[in-house]
C-alpha cells in the first residue's frame, strides 16, 4: 500500500466488536488469542461502485470456517453483512476491499487448548482499503515460481495463521516474481495468496476444493460462469508437468480477479501474453460483478 492509500485508511473508521470507532481506540489484549496462537479467521471481500461482491458466499465461509474450529461467532450472519456494509458507507469505498478478522478473545492463563466458550469473548475487527483494479496487470499478467507445499493439511480453514503463505510469497518477491505456485508431490495445489488454474486444449482444470486448498470464492464465481458458456471444466489435480505444457494459466482470488500467469520459472506460458481463454474468463467475471454492483471501470 502506498502513502496515499495509508494515509486515507488511517483516517478512516474501522469496526471493533460491534461497533463503527476510530482506528486508534481499537485496544486488543496482549493474550488475545490471534496474538498469541493465530487463533482465528478472517475474510477479505471486495467493493465495487461502494457494493459488496459475493459478500453471502464469503461469510458463508467464515461460518464454516468458524465451525470446523469449534468459534462461536457474536453475530449473525445477516447482522454480519449489515455492519460490513455500515463500515463500507461510512468509509466511502467506491472500489476496494474490506479485511474482516475474528479471533477467539481472551483466555488467561495461556492454555493451548480452546478455552470453554462462556469463558472467553470473541474479538472482531474490520478495516477497509481503496484499491483500484489493476487493469494493466490483468492485461499483462504476472510471473510466477513454484515451491514445495509446506503448510499445514487444513488449508481450506481460512485462518490468520499464514506463516506458511507469507513465506512462499516473499521466496517469490526474493526472485523479482509476483506469486509463489504451491506443490505436494508432484501435484499443484495452489498459490501463496490465490487459486490456479490451467487451459489445456480449451478444457479448464483446477484443484478440487477439499482439505489441501481454500475453497476460493472468486474460483467458484469463474467456473459456474465458464459452465454456463458450455466451456469444460475438470475439478481435479494436475501435475507440475501439467502446469508447464499448459496452454494458459491463471490465478484467481477476490483481490487479483483472474489473473493470467505469463511466466513459470524463468519460462513463457504460450506465447508469454495473456490467452484468448483467460481473457474471455476475465470478461465473464467483470459481467458477473456488473450483474450486483453496476457498471465498472
Amino acid at each position: 500500500m502506498n502513502y496515499y492509500y495509508q494515509k486515507e485508511a488511517n483516517r478512516m473508521k474501522v469496526i471493533w466488536n460491534s461497533k463503527l470507532v476510530e482506528r486508534e481506540d481499537v485496544k486488543i489484549d496482549m493474550e488475545d488469542r490471534g496474538y498469541q496462537f493465530a487463533d482465528g479467521l478472517y475474510e477479505v471481500i471486495r467493493v465495487y461502485n461502494g457494493i459488496l461482491f459475493t459478500a453471502t458466499q464469503h461469510v458463508e465461509r467464515l461460518f464454516t470456517g468458524a465451525k470446523k474450529i469449534e468459534l462461536i461467532l457474536p453475530f449473525t450472519k445477516e447482522e454480519l453483512i449489515q455492519l460490513l456494509k455500515e463500515l463500507i458507507q461510512e468509509n466511502q469505498i467506491e472500489t476496494g476491499n474490506i479485511y474482516l478478522q475474528v479471533t477467539r478473545g481472551v483466555s488467561s492463563p495461556r492454555n493451548h487448548a480452546y478455552p470453554e466458550a462462556e469463558f472467553t469473548t470473541p474479538i472482531f475487527t474490520a478495516t477497509t482499503t481503496i484499491v483500484p483494479r489493476n487493469l494493466k496487470m490483468m492485461k499483462n499478467g504476472i510471473k510466477v515460481i513454484t515451491l514445495p507445499d509446506m503448510r499445514w493439511l487444513h488449508c481450506d480453514i481460512k485462518s490468520i495463521s499464514l506463516l506458511g503463505n507469507i513465506m512462499a510469497k516473499h521466496e517469490a518477491h526474493k526472485k523479482g516474481k509476483d506469486e509463489a505456485i504451491l506443490y505436494r508431490g508432484n501435484d499443484v495445489t495452489e498459490c501463496s495468496a490465490s487459486n490456479i488454474s490451467i487451459i489445456k486444449n480449451n478444457i479448464l482444470y483446477t484443484h478440487p476444493d477439499g482439505n489441501l486448498i481454500l475453497p476460493g470464492i472468486t474460483k467458484a464465481v469463474i467456473l459456474e460462469t465458464a459452465r454456463k458458456t458450455g466451456m469444460i471444466v475438470k475439478e481435479e489435480t494436475f501435475s507440475l508437468k501439467e502446469l508447464k505444457e499448459a496452454d494458459e494459466v491463471f490465478a484467481s482470488s477476490t483481490t487479483m480477479e483472474a489473473m493470467p500467469v505469463v511466466e513459470i520459472d524463468n519460462e513463457l506460458v504460450g506465447d508469454g501474453k495473456r490467452g484468448p481463454v483467460v481473457q474471455l474468463l476475465q470478461e465473464l467475471y467483470v459481467a458477473q460483478i456488473e450483474s450486483e454492483c453496476g457498471l465498472i471501470h
